[in-house]
């Protein structure tokens, strides 16, 4: 176990991810960086988790080894557990079945909590990187019913979607970040009832504070649930 790390990572494997969302990696605030937590996590690969794995065509079978390596972590310590792909919320109910420990593997599971806080009568946009493969199901899963949602697709941004259609050419990262804050911004324009964004992607948390910024709304992702969870756990401290 990594530095008696309480939280646990489940990530895809290496040589699996786009040459793009390698270079979000690399952003503070990504999953999948260390540096985004101040207390130390456990990552470890998933063997055959992709794109494809988990976005696409879910995998039982890599869901299954999801479960294995959860089983290995409670054994050396870890207290909850996690991944690095919000479409995981298609396995919640089953892993967490599966567990000992809480799991959370979506920031899909905010949604219920922030629609409560803004006022059912108001609208939480969901932020994903495949707005057409974010179904019905995903949202079940994590607990979503009659929440009043908005589906903010990144897949029309055509920088943001050469990172899964070109897998391996580099990403003009500045047109990234515009193509995001321009769908934030221009979902707030037309639809005033959007009081918050909850970021369904784990390369996402990055541009959190240029969002909340730009519209001057709340930004949850999957960090503000590690944050929860880190402060269950008493890894972060408020007195």
């Amino acid at each position: 176990m990594a530095n008696n790390a309480k939280i646990g990572i489940l990530r895809w494997e290496g040589g699996h991810v786009p040459q793009g969302l390698m270079q979000l990696e690399q952003l503070k605030g990504n999953s999948t960086n260390p540096e985004s937590y101040p207390f130390p996590v456990d990552m470890r690969e998933v063997k055959g988790a992709c794109t494809e794995t988990i976005i696409t065509h879910p995998s039982q079978e890599v869901m299954n080894r999801m479960i294995e390596i959860g089983k290995e972590m409670q054994k050396d310590g870890v207290k909850a557990i996690t991944g690095s792909c919000g479409f995981n919320a298609i396995f919640q109910k089953e892993i967490a079945a599966a567990l000992d420990v809480p799991v959370f593997m979506s920031s899909l599971l905010q949604v219920p909590f922030v629609a409560n806080i803004i006022g059912k009568e108001n609208t939480v946009a969901i932020m994903t990187a495949y707005g057409s493969r974010l179904t019905r199901e995903h949202l079940e899963c994590c607990g979503v019913t009659d929440e009043k949602v908005e589906i903010l697709g990144l897949e029309n941004c055509p920088e943001w979607n050469s990172i899964f259609e070109k897998e391996d050419e580099p990403v003009d990262m500045a047109l990234v970040e515009k193509e995001i804050m321009t769908t934030a911004t221009e979902a707030v324009k037309k639809n005033p009832s959007i009081k918050a964004f909850v970021l369904e992607c784990t390369d996402l948390p990055p541009f959190a504070k240029p969002i909340s910024e730009a519209t001057g709304l709340p930004v949850f992702s999957i960090n503000t649930l590690i944050g929860y969870i880190g402060l269950m756990l008493g890894e972060v401290k408020l007195y």
